[in-house]
């Protein structure tokens, strides 16, 4: 009998915790890289890593983006058009 119990309640235990895990993943934005985006993404990865962590795009507003690409191009010793470019990576991939 006991052992019944406790099967049950292995059982029911195991079966509840599905249904948390499948509501915990999250769905995840995919943005189709374009070759221009995907020029913007491999300059920003190489140029800005090179410094610091990569950011994720969704930590700043596209106005805040401008701004510090503007701020972080000569360090970076890239030209507008590269900035342009990583700036377009970043506000399509919020």
């Amino acid at each position: 009998m006991i052992t019944s119990v406790a099967l049950l309640a292995i059982f029911l235990y195991s079966c509840g915790g599905s249904k948390s895990t499948a509501a915990a993943v999250e769905t995840v934005k995919k943005v189709e890289l374009t070759p221009a985006l995907a020029e913007g993404k491999g300059l920003y990865e190489n140029n800005c890593a090179k410094c610091h962590k990569l950011y994720d795009p969704a930590d700043y507003t596209a106005e805040k983006w401008t701004g510090i690409l503007k701020w972080m191009q000569p360090k970076a010793k890239i030209t507008d058009e590269q900035r342009t470019s990583i700036y377009n990576y970043l506000v399509m991939n919020k």
